[in-house]
């Protein structure tokens, strides 16, 4: 399989579905990405497929929670195609307003193993980031372990610039008395925070 080439972007159109022309291999087709818009089976088996490839840790959700995810105003599941293929790569986008203006959030951005190297990453973040500048977002931000040397340059050349800032995560799912004995109890005995 190989897909992959340059984006011809056409200002003022709607970011679903983007398509990348191929033109680096006699062989390639062309990398189509849509925004997903209903659970479908190829859709579920693409998360199951894609999800252990993100993370060691890999979480794979149920339908309702993938419905959930496409009914949200505040979400977007971009998923990637080799012309007819099956889904080979995915992103999350959420956009939400804060105090300081609309802010873009990129997640779980996978690309299948057999299919790197062709332009599906890329195809995936230009389209987020069409989406994320027709809803206005000021910025769009994402976080790469260091370890992923291909996406980091990827983000880079795209125009991502690095943050000096440390990221956080609080894991709110955690065991109730793990969380008590490593940060103390939420709230005290009457309610109140401490």
């Amino acid at each position: 399989m190989a897909c992959g080439g340059e984006r011809v972007f056409v200002a003022g159109r709607a970011p679903r579905p983007v398509s990348v022309t191929t033109v680096t291999r006699a062989d390639a087709e062309e990398v189509v990405v849509e925004k997903a818009t209903e659970v479908t089976e190829e859709l579920l088996d693409a998360l199951a497929r894609l999800l252990p490839q993100l993370s060691s840790t890999p979480i794979s959700p149920r339908p309702e929670e993938v419905e959930e995810i496409l009914a949200s105003g505040a979400t977007s599941l971009f998923v990637a195609r080799c012309g007819r293929s099956r889904i080979m790569g995915m992103l999350t986008l959420a956009i939400f307003r804060a105090p300081t203006g609309v802010r873009a959030w990129i997640e779980d951005v996978v690309v299948d193993g057999q299919a790197r190297g062709y332009g599906i990453g890329k195809a995936l973040v230009v389209a987020a980031l069409e989406q994320a500048s027709a809803m206005e977002a000021r910025t769009v931000d994402l976080t790469s372990r260091p370890s992923r040397d291909a996406a980091n340059r990827l983000y880079l050349r795209l125009g991502f610039q690095p943050r000096e800032t440390n990221v956080y995560r609080y894991h709110v799912v955690a065991d109730e008395a793990t969380r008590e004995r490593v940060a103390g109890p939420l709230t005290q005995s009457d309610g109140r925070l401490p």
